[in-house]
């Protein structure tokens, strides 16, 4: 049940974040919060990751349901004992629904996160997605502790 709590933790304040930025800020319009590395920009995305796959919508549909029944199997399945592998598909499966909800409702993914790493202006991004490569990382966290266990 924990992690299905770490989901609608993701779920709730990714999409309050995207309420208000929809609501206070026009597309394109940024303001900086860190100057030259961190700024708050309207964006719209109708792709996946760095716009790819633009317009694509029914794709991205089952996609994500696919990835969403995935990820509560996994939850009921395998996580017993394993906090770290609840954690990081509890995050994953917010970030998920996020951007699902989005896709849905709006027919684009609001984002807003504006980056500036090493003078590169990294991709708009959201909470939704920080969610989702953060999960990401700490599966292959969980992943090699338990290879280093099989093979210790």
């Amino acid at each position: 049940m924990f992690y299905y709590i770490i989901a609608l933790f993701v779920i709730i304040l990714d999409q309050m974040t995207k309420w208000l930025i929809v609501k206070n800020l026009e597309i394109g319009e940024s303001i900086e919060m860190i100057e030259n590395f961190l700024y708050i920009t309207s964006h719209r995305n109708r792709g996946a990751a760095w716009g790819i796959l633009q317009g694509q919508m029914w794709f991205f549909y089952v996609i994500t349901v696919i990835v969403i029944i995935g990820i509560v199997f996994y939850i009921q399945k395998a996580v017993k004992g394993k906090w770290l592998l609840g954690v990081s598909l509890g995050l994953m499966l917010g970030g998920a629904i996020g951007n699902f909800i989005d896709r849905v409702f709006r027919k684009e993914v609001v984002d807003f996160i504006n980056t500036y790493i090493f003078g590169y202006d990294f991709p708009v991004f959201n909470i939704a997605d920080s969610a989702l490569v953060i999960g990401v990382i700490l599966l292959m966290i969980q992943m090699l502790m338990e290879d280093r266990k099989l093979k210790g």
